[in-house]
């Protein structure tokens, strides 16, 4: 199915079935992977926090992306107009449309400090094409990212930097930007992690990290474990972020959304396993701490990136990986945004130009937080940590939640099973009472529970 103009909100479709996964796995794979998964794995105990996660992926995540597709399939709009759209299809409220915003808040909020942390990730690219952390020590790494958080306007460039890589690449449209962008920088992203993968084997380190990732130990899940899991889950697959409602309003007719969206978990699970075992067997070869945090990346890793044979490669490489992996999920959290003000009857350059602008101004607020602002603080929370909270652990479970109870309790079955074309009653079974029951209710009880510990 062609495209029909890019300047329309509701004209555009993907050209195939092949360029809608590449663009969906594209959002759904990023710095949540890849910066994200591995320093949040450390951070809760290791392989028992990686099957909290993949149950969370398959069990909520799946269920709940095939109900974004197919509502943004159905509707052929913004989040908020299809949410409208197939309330009013099913004979219910308009006012479902606040969830469709919600998720476009949502999608907000993530990018004013993705954008930033997107921009530390082409500062380290160039750092690495100039030096490849050739003697950088754990001081010396420390140091410099320090400095690079202590600089105002250095990070606000790099910001900027980001921010206008994605921007010119929705500017071009759906398929002359979006698609061909992906078509090239999905692959890249593959070969460049299973290289990577494939050097730490020979490197050393790598039986430490299987065993990290793949040897859980019970005691250490509680409620912050689940909430963790269920955050990252949808973090990482791009649940109630408005990206997977707005592809799926460009999604023709004869693509599948169970088989889409199974592959979509499937890729994106798989890249977040990679990138454990990119990251940890370096970490353990060197010695280093898994559980460091935000910084396990910028700080941790060009230790150990420095002591590599063949180091500087392998840093360019790595780097590179990332920066493909954080502007292919820009274009999914910005597109949506944009898709939004198109619908209001602005071009889509122009749509295009105010959004970016506005989030870049926006994300002169997490610049400053971490530095001029890090005295701010909420109760114990700094302003980074608010943004985190209220966009990954309110905004995504929340948006998760009544998504699920919107497509399982008020909109028309019939409607939902036609677009999904589950003509099996087993399949049609299974997502109906996980949509209905076990995912809500699980995403209810893990995000009371979690925020009661905070």
């Amino acid at each position: 199915m062609a495209i029909h103009g890019d300047t329309g909100s509701s004209s555009a479709h993907w050209t195939s079935r092949v360029a809608f996964l590449l663009a969906s796995v594209g959002f759904a794979v990023g710095l949540g992977n890849i910066w994200r998964f591995p320093y949040v794995t450390g951070e809760n105990g290791g392989a028992a926090f990686v099957l909290v996660y993949l149950v969370c992926v398959f069990a909520i995540g799946v269920p709940i992306l095939m109900a974004e597709l197919f509502i943004g399939r159905r509707g052929g709009s913004s989040p908020a107009a299809s949410m409208q759209s197939v309330a009013a299809a099913s004979g219910r409220s308009h006012r479902w449309g606040w969830v469709g915003s919600a998720n476009l808040l949502a999608a907000f909020s993530i990018m004013v400090a993705y954008s930033v942390v997107s921009g530390w990730v082409l500062s380290y690219l160039l750092r690495a094409l100039m030096t490849g952390f050739v003697g950088v020590d754990a001081t010396a790494s420390q140091s410099a990212f320090n400095e690079l958080l202590a600089g105002p306007w250095q990070m606000l460039s790099w910001t900027l930097l980001a921010l206008l890589l994605t921007g010119a690449i929705i500017y071009a449209g759906v398929q002359k930007g979006i698609e061909r962008a992906v078509k090239v920088l999905m692959p890249s992203l593959f070969a460049l992690m299973l290289l990577l993968v494939g050097y730490n084997i020979v490197v050393g380190g790598f039986a430490e990290a299987v065993d990290y990732l793949f040897t859980p130990d019970f005691s250490k899940i509680d409620a912050s474990t689940g909430l963790a899991a269920v955050g990252q889950a949808f973090f990482s697959i791009g649940v109630a972020m408005a990206g997977m409602m707005t592809f799926g309003a460009y999604l023709p007719s004869t693509v599948s959304i169970p088989r889409a969206a199974i592959t979509i978990a499937l890729a994106d699970t798989l890249v977040a396993i990679l990138a454990g075992l990119v990251i940890f067997p370096a970490v353990f070869a060197n010695g280093l701490d898994p559980a460091s945090g935000p910084g396990l990346i910028f700080q941790t890793l060009p230790v150990a990136l420095a002591q590599m044979p063949g180091g500087h490669l392998v840093s360019i490489m790595f780097f590179l990986l990332l920066s493909v992996a954080a502007i292919t999920s820009m274009v999914g959290l910005i597109e949506p945004l944009v898709h939004r003000a198109q619908e209001r009857g602005w071009s889509r350059h122009r749509s295009t130009v105010t959004v970016v602008s506005a989030i870049a101004i926006c994300s002169v607020v997490s610049v400053l937080g971490y530095n001029v602002w890090s005295g701010v603080v909420l109760g114990e929370f700094d302003i980074n940590t608010l943004l985190d909270l209220f966009a990954n652990q309110m905004l995504l479970p929340l948006g998760g939640l009544f998504i699920a109870l919107f497509a399982g309790w008020f909109v028309a079955p019939d409607i939902a099973r036609q677009e999904l074309n589950l003509t099996e009653d087993s399949g049609w079974f299974a997502w109906r009472t996980l949509i209905r029951w076990p995912v809500p209710i699980a995403i209810a009880l893990i995000f009371v529970v979690g925020l009661s510990n905070l």
